[in-house]
Protein backbone atom coordinates (compact mmCIF):
# COMPACT_ATOMS: atom_id res chain seq x y z
CA UNK A 1 0.00 0.00 0.00
CA UNK A 2 1.34 3.56 -1.13
CA UNK A 3 1.98 5.83 1.78
CA UNK A 4 -0.06 9.36 1.26
CA UNK A 5 2.42 12.34 0.82
CA UNK A 6 2.35 14.47 3.84
CA UNK A 7 1.06 17.61 3.70
CA UNK A 8 3.91 21.02 2.94
CA UNK A 9 6.11 21.87 6.09
CA UNK A 10 8.35 24.66 7.06
CA UNK A 11 10.36 24.72 9.82
CA UNK A 12 12.75 27.94 10.55
CA UNK A 13 15.62 26.79 13.00
CA UNK A 14 18.01 29.06 14.74
CA UNK A 15 21.81 28.36 13.56
CA UNK A 16 23.85 30.58 14.94
CA UNK A 17 23.05 34.12 13.73
CA UNK A 18 21.18 33.01 10.92
CA UNK A 19 18.05 30.22 9.99
CA UNK A 20 17.57 27.05 8.53
CA UNK A 21 14.68 26.82 6.91
CA UNK A 22 13.84 22.99 6.32
CA UNK A 23 11.35 22.20 3.54
CA UNK A 24 9.19 19.31 2.68
CA UNK A 25 6.44 17.31 2.20
CA UNK A 26 3.63 17.74 -0.71
CA UNK A 27 3.51 21.51 -1.64
CA UNK A 28 -0.35 22.02 -3.73
CA UNK A 29 -2.31 24.79 -3.77
CA UNK A 30 -5.49 23.64 -2.78
CA UNK A 31 -3.95 22.03 0.48
CA UNK A 32 -3.16 24.26 3.58
CA UNK A 33 0.28 25.69 3.50
CA UNK A 34 2.93 27.33 5.97
CA UNK A 35 3.05 30.93 5.71
CA UNK A 36 6.43 32.61 5.77
CA UNK A 37 5.41 35.04 8.42
CA UNK A 38 4.39 32.51 11.00
CA UNK A 39 7.21 30.68 10.41
CA UNK A 40 9.81 32.89 10.77
CA UNK A 41 7.87 34.63 13.78
CA UNK A 42 10.17 37.37 15.46
CA UNK A 43 12.77 35.64 14.83
CA UNK A 44 15.82 37.99 13.29
CA UNK A 45 18.54 36.28 11.09
CA UNK A 46 21.71 37.46 9.15
CA UNK A 47 21.57 34.93 6.26
CA UNK A 48 18.84 32.23 5.86
CA UNK A 49 19.70 28.72 4.26
CA UNK A 50 17.43 26.36 3.03
CA UNK A 51 17.54 22.89 3.30
CA UNK A 52 15.28 20.18 1.80
CA UNK A 53 14.15 17.42 3.24
CA UNK A 54 11.32 14.87 2.23
CA UNK A 55 10.11 16.98 -0.52
CA UNK A 56 7.58 15.76 -2.28
CA UNK A 57 5.59 16.95 -5.50
CA UNK A 58 5.07 20.85 -5.68
CA UNK A 59 3.55 23.80 -7.50
CA UNK A 60 3.68 27.62 -7.85
CA UNK A 61 2.27 27.45 -3.71
CA UNK A 62 6.50 26.55 -3.01
CA UNK A 63 7.60 29.11 -5.62
CA UNK A 64 5.46 31.79 -3.76
CA UNK A 65 6.41 30.72 -0.55
CA UNK A 66 10.67 31.25 -1.17
CA UNK A 67 9.64 34.23 -2.74
CA UNK A 68 8.25 35.40 -0.02
CA UNK A 69 11.03 34.54 1.81
CA UNK A 70 13.75 36.36 -0.57
CA UNK A 71 11.54 39.24 -0.06
CA UNK A 72 11.69 39.01 3.80
CA UNK A 73 15.47 38.44 3.60
CA UNK A 74 15.48 41.36 1.13
CA UNK A 75 14.02 43.85 3.44
CA UNK A 76 16.37 42.99 6.42
CA UNK A 77 19.43 42.79 4.48
CA UNK A 78 19.97 39.31 5.03
CA UNK A 79 21.44 36.50 2.50
CA UNK A 80 19.55 33.50 1.27
CA UNK A 81 20.93 30.37 0.19
CA UNK A 82 18.26 28.01 -2.31
CA UNK A 83 20.81 26.04 -3.62
CA UNK A 84 19.44 23.24 -1.98
CA UNK A 85 16.35 23.80 -3.96
CA UNK A 86 15.37 22.02 -7.27
CA UNK A 87 16.67 24.25 -10.31
CA UNK A 88 13.17 24.67 -11.60
CA UNK A 89 11.86 26.69 -8.47
CA UNK A 90 15.30 28.64 -8.48
CA UNK A 91 14.69 29.64 -11.92
CA UNK A 92 10.83 30.63 -11.28
CA UNK A 93 11.37 32.07 -8.34
CA UNK A 94 14.01 34.11 -10.06
CA UNK A 95 11.59 35.02 -13.07
CA UNK A 96 8.63 36.23 -10.31
CA UNK A 97 12.01 38.81 -9.02
CA UNK A 98 12.34 39.81 -12.64
CA UNK A 99 8.78 40.41 -13.40
CA UNK A 100 7.77 41.92 -9.27
CA UNK A 101 11.22 43.95 -10.49
CA UNK A 102 10.25 45.70 -13.59
CA UNK A 103 6.33 46.27 -12.11
CA UNK A 104 8.29 48.33 -9.61
CA UNK A 105 10.62 49.96 -11.86
CA UNK A 106 8.26 53.32 -12.19
CA UNK A 107 9.01 55.93 -9.86
CA UNK A 108 6.48 58.41 -10.15
CA UNK A 109 8.01 61.23 -7.71
CA UNK A 110 10.65 61.88 -10.47
CA UNK A 111 10.21 65.59 -11.43
CA UNK A 112 8.90 67.26 -14.77
CA UNK A 113 12.89 67.67 -15.98
CA UNK A 114 13.62 63.87 -15.01
CA UNK A 115 10.76 62.90 -16.93
CA UNK A 116 11.56 65.06 -19.83
CA UNK A 117 14.79 64.30 -19.75
CA UNK A 118 14.33 60.37 -20.42
CA UNK A 119 11.55 61.20 -22.81
CA UNK A 120 13.92 62.66 -24.76
CA UNK A 121 16.48 59.97 -24.49
CA UNK A 122 13.77 57.30 -25.91
CA UNK A 123 12.80 59.19 -28.21
CA UNK A 124 16.16 59.96 -29.81
CA UNK A 125 17.23 55.91 -29.30
CA UNK A 126 14.19 54.87 -30.95
CA UNK A 127 14.93 57.59 -33.87
CA UNK A 128 18.21 56.04 -34.02
CA UNK A 129 16.81 52.57 -34.36
CA UNK A 130 14.56 53.59 -37.14
CA UNK A 131 17.40 55.02 -39.03
CA UNK A 132 19.57 51.80 -38.77
CA UNK A 133 16.73 49.38 -39.40
CA UNK A 134 16.20 51.81 -42.70
CA UNK A 135 19.74 51.76 -43.49
CA UNK A 136 19.57 47.80 -43.41
CA UNK A 137 16.35 47.91 -45.45
CA UNK A 138 17.95 50.00 -47.81
CA UNK A 139 21.17 47.80 -48.24
CA UNK A 140 18.99 45.06 -49.06
CA UNK A 141 17.03 46.67 -51.26
CA UNK A 142 20.42 47.43 -53.36
CA UNK A 143 21.09 43.77 -53.15
CA UNK A 144 17.64 42.87 -54.53
CA UNK A 145 18.73 45.33 -57.67
CA UNK A 146 22.09 43.42 -58.04
CA UNK A 147 20.89 40.11 -57.57
CA UNK A 148 17.07 40.15 -58.22
CA UNK A 149 16.90 36.44 -58.59
CA UNK A 150 18.11 35.87 -55.01
CA UNK A 151 14.60 37.81 -53.85
CA UNK A 152 11.52 35.85 -52.46
CA UNK A 153 8.84 36.60 -55.44
CA UNK A 154 6.54 34.07 -54.11
CA UNK A 155 6.66 35.32 -50.76
CA UNK A 156 5.91 39.07 -52.62
CA UNK A 157 3.25 37.83 -54.58
CA UNK A 158 1.72 35.94 -51.60
CA UNK A 159 2.01 40.01 -49.29
CA UNK A 160 0.64 41.40 -51.99
CA UNK A 161 -2.69 39.36 -52.39
CA UNK A 162 -3.12 39.85 -48.57
CA UNK A 163 -2.02 43.49 -48.40
CA UNK A 164 -3.69 44.22 -51.70
CA UNK A 165 -6.53 42.51 -52.89
CA UNK A 166 -7.61 41.61 -49.50
CA UNK A 167 -7.89 45.22 -48.52
CA UNK A 168 -10.11 46.61 -51.47
CA UNK A 169 -13.64 45.87 -49.41
CA UNK A 170 -12.24 48.00 -46.51
CA UNK A 171 -10.84 50.54 -48.28
CA UNK A 172 -13.77 50.56 -50.70
CA UNK A 173 -15.97 51.27 -48.21
CA UNK A 174 -13.94 54.25 -46.34
CA UNK A 175 -13.37 56.16 -49.73
CA UNK A 176 -16.70 56.16 -50.70
CA UNK A 177 -18.00 57.46 -47.43
CA UNK A 178 -15.33 60.17 -47.27
CA UNK A 179 -16.57 61.29 -50.67
CA UNK A 180 -20.12 61.24 -49.65
CA UNK A 181 -18.79 63.73 -46.45
CA UNK A 182 -17.03 65.73 -48.44
CA UNK A 183 -19.51 66.39 -50.77
CA UNK A 184 -22.44 66.85 -48.01
CA UNK A 185 -19.77 69.53 -46.17
CA UNK A 186 -19.31 71.61 -49.33
CA UNK A 187 -22.87 71.15 -50.09
CA UNK A 188 -23.75 72.92 -46.75
CA UNK A 189 -21.87 76.18 -47.49
CA UNK A 190 -22.06 76.32 -51.65
CA UNK A 191 -25.51 76.38 -51.82
CA UNK A 192 -25.91 79.46 -49.75
CA UNK A 193 -24.02 80.85 -52.92
CA UNK A 194 -25.43 79.31 -55.76
CA UNK A 195 -22.36 77.42 -56.75
CA UNK A 196 -23.63 74.12 -56.34
CA UNK A 197 -21.61 73.13 -59.35
CA UNK A 198 -17.90 73.49 -57.49
CA UNK A 199 -18.63 70.69 -54.74
CA UNK A 200 -17.12 68.56 -57.90
CA UNK A 201 -14.06 70.90 -57.37
CA UNK A 202 -14.22 70.27 -53.71
CA UNK A 203 -13.88 66.66 -54.08
CA UNK A 204 -12.06 66.12 -56.59
CA UNK A 205 -9.08 67.72 -55.15
CA UNK A 206 -9.69 67.28 -51.81
CA UNK A 207 -9.87 63.76 -52.33
CA UNK A 208 -6.51 63.67 -55.21
CA UNK A 209 -4.21 65.13 -53.09
CA UNK A 210 -4.80 64.48 -49.67
CA UNK A 211 -7.85 62.32 -48.36
CA UNK A 212 -7.55 59.20 -50.81
CA UNK A 213 -4.17 58.81 -49.73
CA UNK A 214 -3.98 59.74 -46.25
CA UNK A 215 -7.23 57.31 -46.05
CA UNK A 216 -5.99 54.81 -47.54
CA UNK A 217 -3.05 54.91 -45.66
CA UNK A 218 -4.53 55.00 -42.16
CA UNK A 219 -6.73 51.83 -43.04
CA UNK A 220 -3.50 49.89 -44.73
CA UNK A 221 -1.80 50.86 -40.99
CA UNK A 222 -4.20 49.88 -38.73
CA UNK A 223 -4.62 46.34 -41.15
CA UNK A 224 -1.32 45.58 -42.57
CA UNK A 225 0.92 47.55 -40.35
CA UNK A 226 -0.60 45.50 -37.24
CA UNK A 227 -0.27 42.07 -39.30
CA UNK A 228 3.55 42.67 -40.50
CA UNK A 229 3.71 43.31 -36.56
CA UNK A 230 1.66 40.57 -35.36
CA UNK A 231 2.99 38.23 -37.73
CA UNK A 232 7.10 38.84 -36.79
CA UNK A 233 6.36 39.06 -33.27
CA UNK A 234 5.02 35.17 -33.46
CA UNK A 235 7.97 34.28 -35.29
CA UNK A 236 10.42 35.84 -32.69
CA UNK A 237 8.56 34.80 -29.88
CA UNK A 238 9.14 30.76 -31.36
CA UNK A 239 12.32 31.53 -32.13
CA UNK A 240 12.47 31.80 -35.79
CA UNK A 241 13.87 34.44 -36.42
CA UNK A 242 16.99 33.21 -34.31
CA UNK A 243 16.47 29.78 -36.25
CA UNK A 244 17.40 32.00 -39.64
CA UNK A 245 20.15 34.09 -38.16
CA UNK A 246 22.10 30.81 -36.72
CA UNK A 247 22.00 29.82 -40.53
CA UNK A 248 23.56 32.71 -41.50
CA UNK A 249 19.95 34.26 -43.07
CA UNK A 250 19.46 37.71 -42.43
CA UNK A 251 15.87 38.51 -41.65
CA UNK A 252 15.74 41.67 -43.22
CA UNK A 253 16.59 39.86 -46.64
CA UNK A 254 14.30 36.77 -46.21
CA UNK A 255 11.18 38.54 -43.69
CA UNK A 256 11.27 42.10 -44.36
CA UNK A 257 12.17 43.42 -48.13
CA UNK A 258 9.33 40.90 -49.48
CA UNK A 259 6.56 42.67 -46.97
CA UNK A 260 8.17 46.38 -48.39
CA UNK A 261 7.94 45.62 -51.94
CA UNK A 262 4.26 44.05 -51.82
CA UNK A 263 3.33 47.30 -49.70
CA UNK A 264 4.97 49.80 -51.72
CA UNK A 265 3.56 48.22 -54.85
CA UNK A 266 0.18 47.66 -53.47
CA UNK A 267 -0.50 51.33 -51.74
CA UNK A 268 -0.54 53.55 -54.93
CA UNK A 269 -2.82 50.80 -56.63
CA UNK A 270 -5.12 51.18 -53.51
CA UNK A 271 -5.41 54.70 -53.64
CA UNK A 272 -5.67 55.25 -56.90
CA UNK A 273 -8.56 53.21 -56.63
CA UNK A 274 -9.89 54.88 -53.56
CA UNK A 275 -9.59 58.61 -55.07
CA UNK A 276 -12.03 56.74 -57.57
CA UNK A 277 -14.46 55.90 -55.39
CA UNK A 278 -14.54 58.92 -53.68
CA UNK A 279 -14.80 60.87 -56.16
CA UNK A 280 -18.26 58.58 -57.20
CA UNK A 281 -19.16 59.06 -53.76
CA UNK A 282 -19.06 63.07 -54.12
CA UNK A 283 -21.18 62.11 -57.61
CA UNK A 284 -23.73 60.13 -55.47
CA UNK A 285 -24.48 63.16 -53.63
CA UNK A 286 -24.14 65.82 -56.09
CA UNK A 287 -26.92 63.78 -57.81
CA UNK A 288 -29.40 62.72 -55.09
CA UNK A 289 -29.05 66.07 -53.21
CA UNK A 290 -27.47 68.79 -55.48
CA UNK A 291 -29.58 67.41 -58.71
CA UNK A 292 -26.26 68.31 -60.69
CA UNK A 293 -26.61 65.79 -63.66
CA UNK A 294 -23.30 62.93 -63.39
CA UNK A 295 -22.12 63.92 -66.65
CA UNK A 296 -21.95 68.08 -65.91
CA UNK A 297 -19.93 66.57 -62.47
CA UNK A 298 -17.51 64.77 -63.96
CA UNK A 299 -16.91 67.75 -66.49
CA UNK A 300 -15.98 70.03 -63.73
CA UNK A 301 -14.29 67.18 -62.01
CA UNK A 302 -12.04 67.21 -65.04
CA UNK A 303 -11.77 70.43 -65.42
CA UNK A 304 -10.27 71.27 -62.16
CA UNK A 305 -8.10 68.43 -61.89
CA UNK A 306 -4.71 67.83 -63.69
CA UNK A 307 -1.57 65.23 -64.14
CA UNK A 308 -0.03 67.68 -61.23
CA UNK A 309 -2.74 66.25 -58.70
CA UNK A 310 -2.59 62.47 -59.55
CA UNK A 311 1.49 62.77 -59.58
CA UNK A 312 0.83 64.20 -56.10
CA UNK A 313 -1.41 60.92 -55.08
CA UNK A 314 1.06 58.66 -56.40
CA UNK A 315 4.46 59.99 -54.32
CA UNK A 316 2.28 60.27 -51.52
CA UNK A 317 1.13 56.73 -51.47
CA UNK A 318 4.28 54.97 -52.71
CA UNK A 319 6.54 56.94 -49.66
CA UNK A 320 3.32 56.14 -46.83
CA UNK A 321 3.13 52.24 -48.46
CA UNK A 322 7.34 52.27 -47.31
CA UNK A 323 7.08 54.00 -44.09
CA UNK A 324 3.46 51.79 -43.34
CA UNK A 325 5.73 48.61 -44.04
CA UNK A 326 9.35 49.86 -42.17
CA UNK A 327 7.38 50.58 -39.16
CA UNK A 328 5.51 47.38 -39.05
CA UNK A 329 8.16 45.19 -39.72
CA UNK A 330 10.23 46.73 -37.16
CA UNK A 331 8.29 47.21 -34.05
CA UNK A 332 7.44 42.87 -35.01
CA UNK A 333 11.40 42.53 -34.94
CA UNK A 334 11.51 44.56 -31.44
CA UNK A 335 8.64 42.61 -29.90
CA UNK A 336 8.79 40.69 -26.63
CA UNK A 337 8.94 37.09 -26.54
CA UNK A 338 5.54 36.67 -25.26
CA UNK A 339 1.97 37.02 -26.23
CA UNK A 340 1.73 40.27 -24.55
CA UNK A 341 4.55 41.22 -26.29
CA UNK A 342 2.98 40.53 -29.67
CA UNK A 343 -0.39 42.30 -28.70
CA UNK A 344 1.89 45.65 -27.86
CA UNK A 345 4.48 45.16 -31.00
CA UNK A 346 1.02 45.35 -33.40
CA UNK A 347 -0.17 48.43 -30.88
CA UNK A 348 2.88 50.19 -31.22
CA UNK A 349 3.11 49.38 -35.13
CA UNK A 350 -0.63 50.97 -35.67
CA UNK A 351 0.77 54.08 -33.80
CA UNK A 352 3.95 55.13 -35.32
CA UNK A 353 2.15 53.86 -38.60
CA UNK A 354 -0.03 56.68 -38.24
CA UNK A 355 2.12 59.41 -36.79
CA UNK A 356 4.73 58.64 -39.49
CA UNK A 357 1.56 59.29 -42.13
CA UNK A 358 0.90 62.70 -40.66
CA UNK A 359 4.22 64.24 -40.07
CA UNK A 360 5.41 63.02 -43.71
CA UNK A 361 1.77 64.48 -45.03
CA UNK A 362 3.07 67.63 -43.03
CA UNK A 363 6.23 67.95 -45.26
CA UNK A 364 4.71 66.89 -48.40
CA UNK A 365 2.45 69.92 -48.08
CA UNK A 366 5.33 71.95 -47.48
CA UNK A 367 7.18 70.58 -49.91
CA UNK A 368 4.73 70.63 -52.69
CA UNK A 369 4.24 74.60 -52.10
CA UNK A 370 7.51 75.02 -52.49
CA UNK A 371 7.78 73.58 -55.98
CA UNK A 372 4.88 74.62 -57.15
CA UNK A 373 2.48 71.34 -58.01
Amino acid sequence: MTAMPLSARADAIPEGDGLVVTLGGDWRITKPLPVWRTVCGNQKAGAVRIRVDGLERWDSSLVRFVYEMRCWCRGANASCDMAALPEPVRRLVGQLEEAQDKRLASDHSRNVFTTVGLAATDLWRQTREFANFVGECTLSAIGLIRRPGRFRWRDCFSEMQQCGAMAVPIVSLSSFLVGLTLAYTGALILRQFGGDIWVADIVGLSTLREMGAVMTGVVVAGRTGAAFAAQLGNMKAGEEIDALETLGIAPVDFLVLPRLVALTLMTPLLTMYANCLGIFGGMVVSASVLSIPPNAYWIETQSIIDLSDVSVSLIKSVVFGMLIAVAGCLRGLQAERSAAGVGRAATSAVVTSILLLIVADAVFAVLFNVLGL
